[in-house]
């Protein structure tokens, strides 16, 4: 089934409201916004959250050995960079931590560089990251390796079976979409958005691993 990520908790209550709707993967921000915590927070909820629930720790434009230490010190096993970090920047992370996802706007030339950057999956998300508008899924067909692709960008229940239908990435991330304000997760949104997800028919997909075998985040 295709993996899913809620992004911008902000809460214990919803990191573990979304463990127990069998999520795959949390999102906890740095960069500054209205969904944004602090270290202190980002380590109570890896502390509550079993270890088959993937925490990634979202960056915009942070210094690379500051993401680092922040991801070591909160006890990441996964970041996100969400900025315009530079390749060798993107690379100085991915040598030093398990798992690192690499954003682009759908509209980025540079997505078609994505392998150069060293990193493990591709989140490619609406002209304005991190605003939650949806964009044309046909910009982001063909532009990558759909099994190393995640979907971002105004999902929400009621259309993100119909980008995995056209686009067949390896996830979906989501935040607005299952919200009932900025940071407050709407326990029925978030189950009806994983019912959607559900519903559509998926291949298994695989990265760095055997040939046909899901991609296992408890291995990294």
């Amino acid at each position: 089934m295709t993996w899913v990520k809620v992004c911008g908790i902000t809460s214990e209550a919803d990191a573990l409201l979304c463990v127990g709707l069998g999520v795959d993967a949390i999102g906890v921000i740095f960069a500054p916004s209205s969904r944004q915590v602090s270290m202190q927070i980002a380590t109570d909820i890896v502390r509550r959250v079993p270890d088959e629930t993937m925490v990634v720790g979202v960056f915009r434009d942070e210094a690379p050995v500051r993401v680092v230490d922040i991801a070591n010190k909160v006890g990441l096993r996964a970041v996100q960079l969400h900025g315009s970090e530079s390749r060798s920047d993107v690379r100085y992370v991915a040598d030093r931590l398990p798992t690192v996802i690499k954003a682009f706007p759908a509209t980025s030339p540079l997505i078609a560089q994505f392998a150069e950057y060293g990193a493990e999956l591709l989140l490619v998300d609406g002209p304005s990251p991190g605003s939650g508008q949806v964009f044309d899924w046909r910009l982001a067909e063909g532009v990558a390796d759909s099994e190393r692709m995640i979907v971002s960008g105004g999902l929400r229940p009621d259309n993100v079976a119909g980008a995995i239908e056209q686009i067949h990435p390896f996830g979906v991330d989501v935040a607005s979409g299952v919200e009932s304000a900025p940071g407050v997760k709407d326990p029925i949104k978030v189950r009806d958005f994983l019912e959607a997800v559900r519903s559509v028919p998926n291949a298994p997909h695989h990265v760095d691993g055997e040939e046909g075998a899901p991609f296992d985040w408890n291995q990294r």
